[in-house]
């Protein structure tokens, strides 16, 4: 009855930002300091419940609130979001998934290694935008991960990115042809986020032996 309940509250509010959702996203455009928090509860909504894109939300934030207001409301929103699916997964599914994730042999080594190096990979993952949030979600909720460790972890991940999109819409608004700079900047940036990477990957490496 757990299960049904969560699977039935989320499908419904999911089905009410479907419909409500342009709606929300013009009164979004509107800006104003003064709704703010409200802003942020929406955000938290939308990335929630990707009727729309994220990215767009942020452009949109980063349009209406400018680049530190936008990018602050789009982080919120899109932080509090993963923890509310990490929460939402691990209470109603995590005795489910956990049979899934260590039936298989390869899988569990896997799940394992993850878990080990769990702070990092949650962090790392979170920087790269294209890398779909849910499936890093609801993965650290079926595993052993703690509640405290994803949340830091992921939430600090997300600042790069959440800033990025915030900046791109205000840009598009005030400068478009600054653009540029900020792909190479991101470009640049994610570059030395992969050099880290294998770098971390190979100090864990020669640790172990």
């Amino acid at each position: 009855m757990r299960k049904v309940f969560v699977l039935l509250g989320y499908v419904g509010i999911a089905i009410l930002m479907y419909v409500y959702g342009e709606s929300l996203l013009q009164w979004i455009r509107q800006g104003g300091t003064e709704y703010m928090i409200v802003t942020s509860i929406l955000a938290t909504i939308f990335a929630l419940f990707p009727i729309i894109p994220y990215p767009i939300i942020g452009g949109v934030l980063g349009a209406a609130y400018g680049p530190l207001g936008g990018s602050l409301i789009t982080w919120i929103g899109s932080s509090l979001a993963s923890i509310l699916m990490f929460a939402f997964v691990r209470y109603g599914y995590q005795d489910w998934g956990r049979k899934w994730l260590y039936r298989y042999d390869r899988l569990s080594k896997v799940t394992v290694l993850f878990e080990r190096n769990a702070f990092m990979t949650i962090f790392l993952t979170r920087l790269i935008p294209i890398i779909p949030s849910i499936v890093v979600n609801i993965y650290s909720a079926l595993s052993r991960v703690s509640f405290l460790r994803y949340s830091i972890a992921s939430s600090l991940g997300k600042v790069p990115s959440m800033i990025l999109f915030a900046t791109v819409g205000s840009t598009i608004v005030t400068n478009p042809g600054e653009l540029v700079f900020i792909a190479l900047f991101y470009g640049s940036f994610l570059l030395l986020v992969y050099v880290f990477f294998r770098l971390f990957n190979r100090f864990s490496h020669h640790a172990k032996q």
